[in-house]
């Protein structure tokens, strides 16, 4: 399968801001590797991404079982036969478990997803590993320059639809309709029913097995229309200090007091 040919020096590449100085400089060395940042990992073969991965995304294998692509039997199968060679991708084309065209759209969408988590801004040092290569094996190659341009329009686009951020990573809350709403499609009726003040827009993903970044473009909808809130942390109460000491909050009556009191006694008497 031949990889697709991208020209670092054109005009639209230069245009591109930087997203990862090291990714940039990786990809004009044509390294192989795996470049690893605080939200997922890139996996690189001659300067182009062959694969990623991020903990905020459910990884290929639920997209293609949950799907109903693949079953869960064929899945371990291609792992157990190919896994070690590292061609589990080429396994479940040759043996029939997915055909070659699904496999490749579930791999792109698997890739471009993660790509988008792993790329966020971040001020935690990255790291490449080189001449390490991932078990899925080669399926697609892609232009670092394709990753980041499609990071960027993604990007843009959440900003367009909704522009606070809060609901991509706190616990997210349903609301009650305003009267006169208008009905919600059934995809994001979906990820309404998971937003129990609780579950994140990863942990809805993982649930619906989805793209998570398709999990944030419906929040932000919903969010626009006023149907789902993120629960934000609520702040300490602050404590008064006398002469560097802390002065606790005075204790009300409470039936657990005396338990509390009992508890000291025997200590005391230890």
């Amino acid at each position: 399968m031949s990889a697709i040919a991208a020209d670092p020096g054109a005009p639209e590449t230069d245009r591109l801001p930087v997203l990862s100085p090291m990714l940039q400089r990786l990809a004009a060395e044509r390294a192989t590797g795996a470049l690893m940042r605080d939200r997922g990992t890139l996996y690189l073969a001659d300067g182009q991404v062959v694969h990623a991965e991020s903990p905020a995304t459910p990884g290929i294998d639920v997209l293609l079982t949950t799907g109903g692509t693949l079953r869960h039997e064929g899945w371990w199968d291609a792992v157990a036969q190919a896994g070690a060679g590292q061609r589990v991708g080429r396994y479940l084309v040759d043996s029939g478990h997915v055909p070659g065209g699904a496999l490749e759209l579930c791999h792109l969408g698997a890739l471009y997803d993660a790509a988008f988590f792993a790329l966020a801004p971040t001020g935690t040092p990255a790291r490449f590993r080189y001449g390490v290569s991932h078990w899925i094996g080669p399926v697609r190659p892609v232009p670092v320059a394709a990753v980041q341009r499609e990071t960027l329009r993604r990007r843009e686009l959440l900003d367009r639809i909704w522009p606070d951020a809060a609901c991509d990573s706190a616990p997210v809350l349903g609301r009650a309709a305003h009267p006169g709403a208008g009905p919600v499609p059934y995809r994001q009726r979906a990820v309404l029913e998971l937003a129990d003040g609780v579950r994140t827009a990863s942990d809805i993903a993982q649930a619906l097995g989805r793209s998570a970044f398709h999990i944030l473009v419906d929040l932000r909808r919903l969010a626009a229309a006023g149907l789902v809130e993120a629960v934000r942390e609520q702040p300490l109460p602050a404590t008064a200090t006398t002469a560097g000491r802390i002065t606790l909050p005075e204790v009300t009556a409470d039936p657990d007091i005396a338990l509390l009191r009992r508890l000291r006694d025997a200590l005391e008497a230890l």
